[in-house]
């Protein structure tokens, strides 16, 4: 047997942990034959229990070490070995050992004279039955993995013997090879001290064997290790440290060429696992990841330190570790028992959506019949055009390069920051890469029925009513802004109505998972660069879902930022240029309506209109009935249910909704008070509607939270709102059936036949476009190719107050051109690249129509431009100094600074998109209650009220014995299982109150009757 063991006890925080711990080393069987103990920050009585034990020997430290580092203070101080029979036993406050265990450990060193480390079994704290951790190896890549980590402990690694290292608790160790090997590494603080250990013993000719014998109860408190704290702050901690640990361990142990080379990769490798990161939903380890990449770089005095350690004692080749690395089948095995334990986790978490038995089919069955009555002519063509609608670029690679930072090619061209918006029309364009325009054909056939079925989803994110989801899904169709914006032709609008109710949704699910909030930050991104008015409405919404979110607010804080890496751009010219609130210009082409008064937009009316009602019978029925009374009767339901909803046990939520409506109506009245756009001398306000499709979010939500709380007559409610909300908008839809619209099917080219000739060669030809308009005034623009395009517009160019020099030589050269003159146009030809003067069609006004017979004399009687005849788009004349792929005409080359934005916006949402990706559940906690068994009250027929004697009946007796008149045994409760309620998420969730149809737990039961008496008087009494 050992001549000498010194317990060396390392204490931090002292209590009743370290009393049980010092009473186990007394009670061993075979006791240490000294005591060695470091103090750290103790206070009076952590150093009274300790002299109480009597130590040897005692050091006191002023600040907390690592365990390797407080116990290179106290051997020092121990005498030098004087034969290798001597040994030092590691042990931390929180470690009690059984009473055999060092008896265990020497006898095991004691037989293995190659045996230099022993290695107990550590067994958990409060349930010794259960193995923490047992040995620790590692895999081919260096990661370090323990060989038993929490199992029940039946005996069935009894066998172990050799391993290749351990957690450094409780090692026994001979003295003279811990000095030989020089201790624990100093830059394996917490992690892989003890395996590191192990593998240089290894390496020195040495064995670490295990003793499944010697049991040491451990709490594993932090004071060695990485500790067991719960919350994701403490799980970042320790990835971080242990992946740092693995990177020092893969510098120190790599061979001398090959070193360098790891070196270099540890930057590369951090992105690829970063990635990796977003993927399996754990965004809050990449900062760890790239910390402890940067710290093994920058600290190669510990590696060289360690390395010339590893290599003085080293006896042996690496290959004798080989037997004992993890191997790869037992590490594909432990992956698919962890993604097996994740799916049991996941299991029961997914509410059940019931979306056949709840109406959601047959609300999108009605949205498509909608949507094929109003918009089956449209579908002929190949695109459509009308309104605020142009054809996209007819190629992808056109389409993303218009979406980046860079040249803008509209208004003579110019270096500036793409909208928001080109990037969503970009991703639809990509959808039909074959015909990118049709995607703007087929958005108008899908907007209602993708409406619907995402105001069904809505609406069962906050009840299980089917009358009141498909409530939902027929009133979010049915919009009035909706429509309205699909009759004027504005894409961006109805892009954003139909993503606002699948925001709602994945802000209800935001709070469970990082997909879910990642998803809601690219809607949430998507939104406002469709309707830049709904920022300040939603940012606010945002601001008030975190603090009402809790401990679900940590994945709700980054939602905006996608949407703030888009706007950055933008936002920072508008402001360099002056003109801040720019920013919220409405994108596409420039579009004029007027605005509506604020009791208009109270009754969700987006321009100065009455939901088309005055266009109804050629205005007949205004001269019957005040229009605003009509529409006020019409909605007032709708308006009376949702302000109902503060008498109702769910106000909480109610008040929530009705202040997003509240909102959406404040954003209504200031946007159409707002004009920060121009075409030509005519101001443009915001369009209103973006604010109405937020208001009617909000009214929607409080109505169906209102009429959950109904206990009877719910459904009757729901559809006479219904009823009354479609006939509210029944002209719009009418007129919308009847084509009586701007909007209608793209024709087969944007500019004459001859110019479209030449594009096929040229794609950058410039064609001159010049109308005139009303009052006698002109309007040029400059066309490449087949002609302009909706991803080409851009908020910049709307939004200029003042003409530049770009724009007023394109104003001079079309006012010579327009007028008899000796102006000499060559040098605008070869600047701009034109190829063909194009002069449009005058409308009604007498001063546009003179203007255009001006024109035409003064162009025909010029020798600069020889004429190629008229067109359906208007005469057309061609340059004579037009020269084919002129320089004029070419994309100048790219600002470098542009592709830096561009690439700092690609890894935002690149990684949002990465994080968006469902990679199988259960990686995530479940923050919802569990799922707990309750019965149904069962419907029995009404029956005679009890007698007094009946009230006597215990209440948990359960129906047990059935009553005398009743001639039959008391019929059996279904028990149900119940549903999940939704994480609340940001706040706006339902509250947990009893559905309409009240299910009470078993212990509630007592006698079941039919809801309406019977029974329930006696139970009660």
């Amino acid at each position: 047997m050992f001549p000498k063991v010194t317990a060396v006890l390392v204490v931090q925080h002292g209590g009743d942990r370290l009393a049980a711990t010092l009473a186990a080393l007394r009670a061993q069987r075979r006791p240490a034959d000294a005591l060695a103990v470091v103090l750290m920050r103790s206070d009076d009585a952590t150093r009274a229990a300790v002299e109480a034990a009597e130590p040897e020997h005692v050091v006191q430290l002023e600040s907390v070490l690592p365990f390797g580092e407080a116990l290179r203070a106290v051997e020092s101080t121990l005498p030098a070995p004087s034969t290798d029979e001597e040994a030092i036993w590691l042990l931390t406050e929180d470690a009690a050992p059984e009473p055999g265990a060092l008896e265990a450990l020497m006898a095991e060193l004691a037989t293995a004279r190659s045996a230099a480390i022993a290695v107990p079994k550590l067994v958990d704290w409060e349930v010794p039955a259960r193995i923490l951790r047992f040995g620790r190896s590692m895999t081919r890549s260096g990661r370090s993995l323990a060989v038993v980590d929490d199992e029940l402990d039946q005996g069935q690694h009894d066998d172990l013997s050799d391993v290749l290292g351990a957690d450094p608790v409780g090692l026994l160790v001979r003295h003279a090879v811990w000095r030989r090997l020089g201790g624990s590494d100093p830059a394996l603080p917490t992690v892989d001290d003890g395996l590191d250990l192990g593998v240089r013993a290894r390496l020195a000719g040495h064995r670490v064997v295990a003793v499944p014998a010697a049991r040491i109860r451990y709490a594993d408190s932090g004071t060695a290790g990485q500790g067991s704290a719960r919350g994701g702050r403490a799980a970042r901690r320790r990835a971080r440290e242990a992946r740092g640990a693995q990177l020092h361990r893969r510098l120190v142990y790599a061979p001398a060429v090959l070193a360098p080379l790891h070196w270099l990769a540890l930057l590369p490798i951090a992105v690829l696992r970063s990635v990796r990161h977003l993927l399996v939903k754990s965004p809050g380890s990449i900062p760890g990841e790239f910390r402890a990449a940067v710290e093994a770089m920058v600290t190669p005095p510990r590696v060289l330190r360690a390395r010339r350690q590893l290599a003085g004692a080293r006896t042996t080749k690496w290959s004798a570790l080989a037997p004992l690395r993890i191997r790869a089948d037992e590490v594909r095995l432990r992956r698919q028992q962890a993604a097996e334990a994740r799916r049991q986790r996941a299991r029961g978490r997914a509410d059940e959506l019931r979306f056949l038995q709840t109406g959601g089919g047959w609300v999108l069955l009605a949205g498509i019949v909608a949507s094929v009555v109003l918009f089956a002519p449209l579908a002929a063509g190949g695109g459509i055009v009308g309104g605020g609608l142009l054809p996209l670029s007819p190629d992808v690679a056109s389409l993303w390069r218009n979406a980046a930072a860079g040249w803008r090619d509209i208004g003579g061209g110019f270096m500036g920051a793409a909208d928001p918006f080109t990037g969503v029309l970009a991703v639809l364009g990509s959808v039909s890469f074959w015909n990118p325009s049709g995607a703007l054909l087929a958005l108008w056939l899908v907007a209602i029925p993708i409406s619907a079925l995402g105001g069904w989803f809505a609406a069962s994110r906050l009840t299980e009513r089917a009358s009141l989801r498909v409530l939902g899904g027929i009133l979010w169709a049915a919009a009035p802004p909706l429509l309205e914006a699909l009759a004027e032709g504005r894409p961006g609008p109805v892009l954003a109505h139909v993503l606002l109710p699948w925001l709602v949704v994945l802000m209800f699910a935001a709070g469970a998972s990082w997909a879910a909030a990642a998803g809601a930050s690219l809607v949430f991104a998507a939104i406002i660069a469709c309707a830049p008015t709904l920022a300040p409405a939603l940012i606010l919404a945002w601001l008030v879902a975190l603090p009402l979110s809790r401990r679900a607010a940590v994945r709700l804080v980054g939602i905006p930022i996608p949407a703030l890496a888009l706007f950055l751009p933008l936002l920072v010219q508008q402001w360099m240029r002056g003109t801040p609130l720019a920013v919220f210009a409405d994108p596409g082409v420039p579009q004029w309506s007027a605005a509506p008064t604020p009791v208009q937009a109270a009754l969700a009316q987006s321009s100065d209109g009455w939901a088309r009602w005055e266009d109804l019978f050629e205005g007949a029925l205004a001269e019957i009935v005040p229009l605003p009374l009509v529409l006020a009767v019409l909605l007032a339901p709708l308006l009376l249910v949702a302000l109902a909803v503060v008498a109702t046990p769910r106000f909480r939520a109610g008040l929530l909704a009705l202040g997003i409506a509240a909102a959406g109506y404040a954003t209504a009245v200031l946007a159409s008070g707002l004009a920060v756009a121009v075409a030509g001398d005519l101001a443009i306000p915001l369009w209103a509607g973006a604010g109405i499709s937020l208001m009617w979010l909000g009214l929607g939500g409080a109505a169906v939270l209102a009429l959950d709380g109904l206990r009877r007559g719910a459904a009757v409610v729901a559809a006479l709102v219904t009823v009354f909300s479609l006939i509210a908008v029944a002209p719009a839809l009418v007129l919308l059936a009847l084509g009586r619209t701007p909007v209608g099917p793209a024709p087969a080219r944007t500019l004459p036949a001859f110019v479209e000739a030449e594009a096929a060669t040229d794609p950058r030809v410039g064609t001159l476009r010049i109308d005139p308009t009303t009052g006698g005034g002109l309007r040029a623009t400059i066309e490449r190719g087949t002609g302009a395009t909706l991803d080409i517009q851009s908020t910049l160019a709307a939004t200029q107050r003042e003409l530049t020099d770009t724009t007023e030589a394109i104003a001079d050269l079309a006012g010579n051109l327009a007028s008899r003159s000796g102006y000499d146009a060559t040098a605008a030809v070869e600047r701009f690249g034109l190829s063909y003067v194009l002069l449009g069609p005058a409308d009604d006004d007498p001063g546009a129509a003179a203007v255009e017979q001006r024109a035409t004399v003064a162009l025909d009687g010029n020798a600069q431009v020889t004429p190629s005849g008229v067109t359906g788009f208007g005469p057309l004349w061609r340059f004579v100094d037009a020269q084919p792929d002129a320089p004029g005409a070419q994309i100048p080359a790219a600002d470098p600074a542009a592709g830096w934005v561009v690439a700092g916006q690609l890894v935002v949402i690149g990684s949002a998109v990465l994080l968006s990706i469902p990679t199988g559940g259960g990686r995530e906690p479940d923050r919802r209650p569990p799922s707990q068994r309750v019965r149904r009250r069962p419907r029995w027929p009404r029956r005679t009220p009890a007698a007094p004697a009946a009230a006597a009946v215990p209440v948990n007796a359960e129906a047990s014995a059935a009553e005398p008149d009743s001639g039959r045994p008391p019929e059996p409760e279904p028990a149900i299982e119940a549903e999940h309620v939704p994480d609340p998420g940001p706040g706006t969730g339902p509250d947990p109150e009893p559905s309409p149809e009240p299910a009470t737990s078993t212990a509630d039961a007592g006698v079941g009757t039919d809801s309406t008496g019977g029974d329930r008087d006696a139970h009660q009494a």
